[in-house]
């Protein structure tokens, strides 16, 4: 069973139409009241990038830089932890819906986050929730460990993220970030933040596509990461965050139920 996808852009150019929520048509207004207008569709967009087909149209995955990734179905595109400068945002869809997980600097930058917000909602941890400007936080929601909301129309769990060894929990202290479960139709896609191998994420189930980090002394190693992916085997694993690991010692202990693939995280050299 092939594993490896190595992940071109471009693979797939996909537009990002409006989601088929509105498939059973407009609903008849009550007798004695006034129809609402309907809303006009979003722009159509088109964005690059990797597929997982869901029974209502294609998930559309694109790496942006090292923990930054959209993430485009229907109408919706999500901006995930976006940093690095507006410039790596230029030619991307505009986000209709952002997550961030915590507030580390390659994964919260208010300058970038400020420059391609737009007027989308957010989703974040508290701490984050408490950094942001007040234009911001006036559309911001804070999820704690555990707790569901929704952006952009897209069902959102916050999943705790934290380290577990002792010598590393000064970076991520349990109860403090988040990583994020999302569900697009019959989908659900985990991204874990900066975590190690916790007992919250090694009994998930049910994932179809799971973002996972690997570098030290930040999260976790390849051994931790692999034995984790084996635990809750999800269809598709995408190592991520993960500067200076070794992805193919990583992909020789993933157990064939789930296939490994290889974004462009990095500018080439740089992984």
């Amino acid at each position: 069973m092939v594993k490896r996808r190595d992940v071109v852009l471009g693979l797939s150019a996909l537009p990002v139409a409006q989601l088929a929520g509105g498939a059973l048509g407009p609903v008849l207004a009550q007798e004695g009241t006034e129809e609402e207008p309907e809303e006009a569709p979003p722009e159509e967009q088109v964005m690059e990038g990797d597929t997982v087909e869901t029974t209502q149209g294609n998930l559309v995955i694109r790496p942006v830089e090292h923990a930054s990734l959209l993430l485009a179905w229907g109408g919706h595109v999500l901006y995930v932890d976006p940093v690095g400068g507006a410039e790596l945002y230029d030619d991307l869809p505009a986000p209709t819906g952002i997550l961030i997980t915590h507030e580390h600097g390659d994964h919260f930058d208010l300058p970038t986050l400020e420059a391609v917000a737009g007027e989308a909602p957010l989703i974040v941890n508290e701490a984050v929730y408490n950094m942001l400007p007040e234009a911001l936080q006036a559309r911001a929601t804070a999820l704690a460990n555990g707790e569901s909301g929704s952006v952009s129309g897209i069902q959102v769990r916050a999943i705790p993220a934290y380290n577990t060894t002792p010598e590393r929990q000064q970076y991520h202290p349990e109860g403090r970030d988040n990583g994020y479960i999302l569900t697009f139709a019959d989908k659900l896609v985990y991204v874990a933040g900066d975590t190690e191998d916790t007992e919250e994420m090694r009994a998930l189930s049910g994932i179809e596509v799971a973002f996972i980090p690997m570098n030290l002394p930040y999260t976790m190693d390849v051994e931790q990461a692999a034995d984790a992916v084996n635990a809750f085997q999800p269809a598709i694993v995408y190592p991520y965050h993960y500067r200076g690991s070794d992805l193919d010692a990583f992909e020789e202990l993933v157990q064939p139920l789930t296939e490994v693939r290889r974004g462009a995280w990095y500018r080439e050299g740089e992984g």
